[in-house]
């Protein structure tokens, strides 16, 4: 089985925002050629395992100025790669994932910026991972192995230390942006966090400080269904010659009822039956079902099973604060407490931030009395959040969209919240939009309108600093 590159919507969805009927559409990058970066030294991993050397495949649209300073940096989520803007070929008619973000007067504006899209280690899209040869299976008559099972687990801090080192080898110091939706919105997140000093922008979409306990038993769901599979072979499948395909269409199936909404999905299928009729049967009757399975058919195609393994434990494991114990220690605000400590970071910050009216900021606090337990877990979960964002140096731009239910608007709320708290400059957005969690995936006005604001203000130190110089 071998992946394909052109598989690289977030959620393998056939959206029209996505698809692009021709070369020549309007605002398109053209036609771009991936690189490939091989990195001959060690790369030791948060798994206390070391991948002796790795390979990075990237893109990159858009020209870099002199000094470097024009660079953004794209992150993928869980089933994207580097291919997220323009085609492969004059005969592509997919253009990439993010394709009506990426481009000429777009939201991400290639006439202005250098854009890089990097796919991470642990990925089926060319970039190391387990799909891709494994050096230590070398035998003396050359035969090699793929790794497979083998591969480690990887974390999302594991791929944010990757993409500093292609930072490096590209010789960008400080990234404009760094910008990401989902699981890409986590690693912008850890990027942050990791690198203070080399983003100036953070642009986190659709994302969470964590995952729920509701979203690590969605995942653990999709990878009994693809452990359970005879055709798994412990991992061993391509060696085997099988493939877990039964138990990777279910995973799929199940990840991908998470991304819509219950409306959006009535609006699309109701309950109408493919044949008209019921057939008093187990194959597929209604329209819904039709659509889950082709999802999850075409998914299978394009996507390697332990990948979607590795990917999913990234994703339940990140937590930007687990390199800050202390912060479960420190002292717990009160409800009343957390609120005036919030809104005196507002008041602070209004009279500089112009950025934030520009975007609607809608952070609020909510004020309801909750129980007294549920106050003690949230105010440590802010402490912990405020103590991993300290010493961040960069200004945040937080979206979310009001029918994601996966990554609720809530969460998005926890990041702000933290963010104020610490005083440092964020711009938030709820974005009204029908399709669930998929719709960073969508070409919605108010939600790119946001995003080329932030990416085209004046960053915020630069206007404190100038008005300094004035007073």
């Amino acid at each position: 089985m071998s992946a394909r590159s052109d598989s690289t919507s977030e959620h393998s969805t056939n959206h029209s925002a996505n698809t692009t009927d021709s070369i020549d559409s309007v605002g398109s990058v053209g036609i771009v050629t991936p690189q490939t970066f091989h990195f001959a030294e060690p790369l030791t991993l948060e798994c206390n395992r070391t991948l002796p050397s790795f390979d990075l495949i990237f893109e990159t649209y858009g020209t870099l100025n002199s000094d470097k300073s024009n660079a953004i940096l794209i992150c993928h989520a869980l089933s994207g790669s580097h291919h997220a803007a323009g085609f492969h070929s004059d005969d592509d008619k997919k253009a990439g994932w993010w394709d009506n973000m990426i481009g000429p007067n777009k939201a991400i504006d290639t006439n202005q910026f250098f854009v890089v899209c990097v796919n991470n280690i642990g990925s089926c899209f060319v970039s190391t991972g387990p799909t891709t040869i494994n050096p230590d299976s070398l035998s003396d008559e050359g035969e090699a192995q793929v790794y497979g099972p083998d591969f480690p687990l990887v974390t999302i801090k594991d791929w944010v230390k990757t993409q500093a080192m292609l930072s490096d080898r590209l010789g960008i110091e400080v990234w404009h942006a760094i910008v990401g939706g989902s699981m890409g919105g986590m690693q912008a997140m850890q990027w942050s966090v990791d690198y203070p000093e080399r983003l100036k922008r953070c642009v986190v979409i659709a994302s969470t400080p964590k995952r729920s306990a509701q979203n690590i038993a969605f995942n653990e769901v999709a990878r009994q269904s693809i452990l359970s599979d005879p055709d798994f072979k412990d991992g061993r499948y391509l060696h085997a010659g099988t493939y877990p395909r039964r138990g990777l269409i279910l995973a799929r199936m199940v990840g991908h009822i998470t991304y819509l909404t219950d409306d959006a999905m009535k609006a699309k299928f109701g309950r109408d039956l493919k044949s008209g009729k019921f057939m008093y049967g187990y194959d597929v009757e209604f329209q819904v079902e039709s659509y889950l399975r082709y999802q999850g058919e075409r998914f299978s195609e394009n996507f390697d099973a332990n990948t979607y393994l590795l990917m999913t434990k990234a994703l339940d494991y990140f937590d930007p604060t687990r390199d800050y114990p202390s912060a479960a220690d420190s002292s717990i605000q009160s409800s009343a407490e957390l609120e005036t400590s919030l809104a005196a970071a507002v008041k602070a910050d209004s009279t500089e931030n112009e950025l934030d009216k520009t975007l609607n900021n809608s952070a609020t606090i909510d004020n309801t009395d909750n129980a007294d337990n549920v106050n003690v877990v949230n105010a440590k979960e802010l402490n912990a959040l405020k103590s991993a964002f300290a010493h961040t140096q960069c200004q945040y731009l937080v979206v979310s969209f009001t029918t994601d239910w996966r990554f609720a608007p809530e969460r998005s709320q926890e990041i702000v919240d933290a963010l104020m708290a610490t005083g440092k400059p964020v711009s938030y957005i709820n974005v009204d939009a029908p399709h669930g969690h998929d719709s960073f995936l969508f070409d919605i006005p108010r939600y790119m309108g946001a995003v080329k604001g932030f990416l085209t203000a004046p960053f915020i130190a630069n206007r404190l600093k100038a008005k300094g110089a004035r007073s």
